[in-house]
């Protein structure tokens, strides 16, 4: 029995074992902007607007066919009343029905149909583009979060690789001090810096834990969980030479490209066919209709021209309806003369909404134009620091070399090693900040001329 359970034990935990490594996902920066696209709560509301918008659009569009509506009322009544057979007065109890069908179509309005058709399509790409600009927003946003993750990992191991060295040094130091060597003060100072770096990885481990979460923050995941990101390959970039294009080429793509551009746009189209169908209420309004209508009653007699009086029988339903059907087609026009000054003030009104919208476009060209500009001198900023880093780990590397070699030999204190470990150290972080900054920004700035965030 003891066997038969240990083999069941055994298979459900290698089972966990598959089903958890399966489980496991190492994410791209496009999975995590993939993801986001899928799941953003912001791009599903959006998403919902465009759906409406494409509604109003469709109803627009519709509504440019006649209207038919069908009726019907039934209708009973006591004491005296018209007996509309035989139009005579009657104080017999009746049962009544009247059935008809009314159409109506607008053949002209000044244009408004037409205009507000124009109109809702502007509002539509508008959201779309709406959707495209936040797409965008969170893109750049995810970016940063991921790169901060590379950032604070490769910190990490700097801190991990410089806290291995130190503990070296710690063992080196105390065989030296038991050998009497040294005095104890010396592995008192190394021990103090061996501390110093290891609570130095216990932050940047914590570094590491908070942009995790951030990131899973902006997927909207659950829990950090699991969650790990691919390291991508990123030598091959910083071994080439990028060439920034000018601002002005990059802004005249930007306007191009950019959806807040766009959008910004459209909306100003379609503030444009407001003011049209706004001017359209001046125009008559000239419409066709059609009705036809038929009743029953059971007060309706049957007429018998050899007595020339009206039988006991009920005229059957349908002699009824085909004998009291009527049917009519009318033209008609309304001419607006004066409507309490509602026409000229949505005129008015719709002109000043294009004005509103004009500078809203202006703005948004502006507000593009610094946006170039910030990512046109974060770029060469980059660039500049990311050479000039790579320099100063070059001679810190070379330095401290010398200086350990001087240390192991006693010919320098504790001090100064310390020092110059962690000049060494301070180099290496900035360098890895700049090259971070250096993938970023040039990521953005050509972000700005239609290509895709990706390493």
């Amino acid at each position: 029995m003891r066997i038969v359970i240990f083999i069941i034990t055994l298979s459900v935990l290698q089972f966990t074992t598959i089903l958890y490594g399966q489980e496991q996902k190492v994410w791209t920066l496009q999975d995590c902007i993939d993801y986001a696209y899928e799941n953003n709560i912001g791009i599903k509301q959006q998403g919902l607007n465009t759906i409406f918008n494409e509604n109003t659009l469709k109803q627009s569009r519709i509504g440019q066919a006649p209207s038919v509506n069908a009726g019907a009322t039934h209708t009973y009544s006591q004491g005296r009343s018209l007996n509309e057979a035989t139009y005579l007065y009657t104080t017999e109890d009746q049962n009544s029905s009247n059935f008809n069908i009314n159409s109506n179509i607008t053949l002209f309005n000044g244009l408004q149909v037409r205009n507000t058709i124009k109109q809702n399509k502007y509002k539509l790409e508008a959201g779309i583009q709406d959707i495209e600009k936040l797409k965008n927003d969170i893109s750049v946003n995810i970016a940063l979060s991921y790169l901060q993750i590379l950032l604070n990992k490769e910190l990490l191991e700097v801190s991990e690789n410089q806290l291995i060295i130190t503990k070296q040094q710690v063992d080196r130091t105390r065989s030296l001090v038991e050998a009497g060597s040294l005095p104890e003060g010396k592995l008192l100072e190394i021990d103090a810096q061996a501390a110093r770096e290891e609570m130095q990885v216990i932050n940047r481990q914590n570094q590491l834990d908070i942009s995790y979460l951030s990131l899973t923050q902006i997927l909207d995941l659950d829990s950090v969980g699991d969650f790990e990101i691919e390291l991508p390959e990123l030598e091959s970039l910083m071994a080439e030479d990028y060439i920034i294009s000018p601002v002005s080429v990059v802004y005249q793509e930007a306007l191009n490209v950019m959806p807040e551009v766009q959008g910004a746009e459209l909306r100003l189209k379609s503030s444009e066919n407001d003011l049209k169908i706004a001017k359209g209420a001046r125009s008559p309004r000239l419409s066709l209709n059609g009705s036809w209508g038929a009743r029953y009653s059971d007060a309706w007699h049957e007429f018998d021209p050899s007595t020339g009086s009206f039988s006991s029988d009920v005229t059957p339903f349908w002699d009824q309806i085909d004998n009291s059907r009527n049917w009519g087609v009318s033209l008609g026009m309304s001419i607006p003369i004066f409507n309490g000054w509602m026409v000229n003030t949505g005129i008015s009104n719709a002109r000043i909404n294009i004005e509103n919208y004009q500078y809203e476009l202006k703005n948004t060209r502006n507000v593009l134009y610094k946006e170039v500009q910030q990512a046109y001198a974060d770029a060469v900023a980059a660039i500049k620091k990311y050479r000039a880093s790579e320099t100063a780990v070059i001679s810190m590397k070379k330095a401290f070399s010398y200086t350990e070699d001087k240390f192991n030999v006693g010919l320098i204190n504790t001090v100064d090693y310390n020092t110059s470990k962690n000049q060494l150290t301070q180099a290496q972080s900035e360098l890895l900040q700049a090259k971070y900054e250096y993938v970023f920004y040039i990521n953005v700035l050509e972000f700005y001329r239609g290509r895709p965030i990706n390493f």
